[in-house]
């Protein structure tokens, strides 16, 4: 239930969204934002704490998952987090599938102190500051038309909006089973089309895959991606998927070739749950040495990306 007396939500003005701040300054700058899936608290804090340590910008990223099992906790959690770090850091919601979710997720505020001593107040804040509309499982028509609809909605709240165009083939933990469904390479053409729902970043299909890459491995088709980068112009970001198995040189020619913003999953997740298997101790110090270990490895990614050093004011870029 809402409280009458809790403050309005805040403006829907989705040109001072933070997310679009720190992509900009990425594609400025010439690096991509890691962009980190987490499922746990230990998550949002080796993030933070990687990009306070590293002066990066990142992104939390949550899948629809965290919603399901906790409600709105790890997201207000991931929201504080983020508003609190005396870093450039954004919350994302990965992979959103259905109209329901995204709404109830665009919906989410939390409340934040501002200012001090007598000054000092609460604001209202939504705690997503980007969402990936992802209707990639529909046709590809009723997957624009669904695009475009939500993307407005989400606009409408300040938030911007990413989308899959093509098909990124596999799948991944926490985000509904489409394993299943082809892949589908994006095409110049359509990745117009998706610009022109009014998204604000594109992730395209151009041979990266969800998840393990399998028996044929990584292969990448730069040639598709700088050629979707020249079709929707340098003001739409690219965005990458499916980074498992990459090492430094995957990772900067991706960059090279127009990627500003890189989602990670499984080398920082793998590397908690091999720390509380071989932890040794009390609980307290194994769940701080999977967090220290997560935060490690989201280091090494911040270097190889190039966004090491490139933190900024939030109202800078």
């Amino acid at each position: 239930m809402t409280n009458p007396s809790a403050p309005p939500a805040p403006p829907h003005n989705v040109s001072a969204n933070r997310a679009l701040r720190l992509l900009k300054h990425a594609t400025e700058h010439k690096y991509a934002v890691p962009a980190v899936c987490v499922y746990n608290l230990e998550g949002i804090l080796a993030t933070v704490q990687a990009a306070k340590a590293k002066r990066s910008p990142a992104m939390i990223l949550l899948f629809p998952w965290a919603q399901s099992y906790s409600g709105m906790l790890l997201a207000r959690a991931a929201a504080f987090s983020a508003y609190t770090a005396g870093a450039p850091v954004t919350v994302h919601l990965d992979h959103a599938q259905s109209p329901q979710v995204i709404k109830e997720a665009a919906d989410m505020c939390i409340m934040l102190p501002a200012g001090q001593g007598p000054d000092k107040k609460v604001i209202k804040r939504r705690c997503f500051d980007s969402i990936m509309v992802d209707m990639s499982h529909h046709e590809h028509e009723e997957n624009l038309s669904l695009t475009k609809e939500l993307t407005q909605y989400c606009h409408d709240c300040g938030i911007a909006v990413e989308a899959e165009c093509g098909r990124i083939e596999g799948g991944e933990d926490g985000v509904s089973d489409t394993a299943d469904l082809e892949g589908m390479m994006t095409s110049p053409e359509q990745a117009i089309e998706f610009r022109d729902t009014g998204v604000d970043w594109l992730a395209p299909a151009f041979g990266n895959v969800h998840g393990n890459y399998g028996p044929r491995g990584i292969q990448l088709e730069y040639d598709r991606l700088e050629k979707i980068g020249q079709a929707v112009g340098t003001g739409m970001p690219l965005v990458l998927h499916g980074t498992d198995g990459f090492d430094e040189a995957r990772y900067q020619q991706c960059v090279k070739a127009g990627i500003v913003k890189a989602n990670i999953n499984r080398v920082v997740n793998q590397r908690l749950t091999k720390e509380w298997k071989e932890g040794k101790g009390g609980l307290t110090s194994v769940v701080e040495e999977g967090t220290k270990g997560m935060q490690e490895e989201i280091e090494i990614l911040m270097d190889w990306l190039g966004s090491s050093g490139k933190a900024f004011p939030q109202d800078e870029a």
